[in-house]
Formats: structure tokens, sequence, C-alpha cells
């Protein structure tokens, strides 16, 4: 859906090459009250920040939540909506309202049809080894791919 995908920009009519990279809780970095969504566009980074409140408005209005896989597919659907829309002007932050938050999750879950139907996150490449993706911890004595 909108973890990785192609929307093209309104202006120059140039594809851009969409792909979320990570979910960051903005109060550890930058002292905000918000979630940063990160994107790759075109290999550029891109921020998408979400407001936290719209976790405790989305589950205060129907009583559900937004899980992290939700939480990347609605600031992909905002970015996309941005690209093609004009909105985008190449900014490295985009900042979403609670409303827009809300919107979005609700068109999100309405295309998947239910949230298990959302995709896993991180976008693996299928012809990838895991001891490609795998790390070792300080104090670790083997890898999770070596077990493999």
């Amino acid at each position: 859906m909108y973890e990785d995908f192609v929307a093209t920009d309104r202006w120059t009519g140039e594809p851009q090459h969409c792909v979320w990279k990570g979910t960051v809780v903005a109060i550890a970095t930058r002292h905000a009250d918000a979630t940063d969504i990160r994107f790759a566009v075109n290999g550029r980074p891109l921020w998408v920040a979400m407001p936290n409140m719209a976790w405790v408005e989305q589950k205060r209005r129907n009583g559900k939540v937004i899980t992290d896989y939700l939480a990347a597919q609605i600031a992909g659907r905002y970015l996309k909506h941005a690209i093609e829309s004009g909105y985008d002007n190449g900014r490295e932050m985009y900042t979403m309202t609670v409303d827009e938050v809300l919107d979005h999750a609700a068109a999100v879950v309405k295309e998947a049809g239910r949230t298990d139907n959302l995709p896993s996150l991180p976008v693996i490449n299928q012809d990838t080894h895991p001891s490609e993706l795998d790390f070792k911890l300080p104090g670790e004595p083997r890898t999770v791919a070596e077990t493999i």
C-alpha cells in the first residue's frame, strides 16, 4: 500500500519513489509530542510528523488503536496525497493535524478492509539473505541468521 509506492509530482510530472524507513517517537529526538515517520523519497530523507494526541483521539472516538503498521500507512497516504496535489515542495518535514491523521486512518482501513490486511514492516527484499539484515548486540555470542 503506502510503505513503498510511486507518486507523480503534480508540478514536474516526475515519479517520486517513496519507501518507509522507520518510525520514531519524537519526544526523545526533538522533544515534540509527536511520532515521526521517515520515508526516503527518491533517496532523500523526508519525515511526516503525526501528533501523539491522534492516538488518544482515535481510541476515544471509536475504541480502536493506531498500530505501528497503520501509522506508517497513514503517513504514506498523506505523503502520496501531498506529492500528487502539489503540496510537496521539497521540505524535509510535514506535520499532520489530529483530524488529518484520523481521516487518513479511516481511508487506509477502508482500502485494506481490516487492519490485519496491512503489510508488515520493514520492507524487505525477498532476494535478501537473513544474514544481510541481521545484527548482533554487544555481548551476544551469535547472530540470529547464523542459526537459520
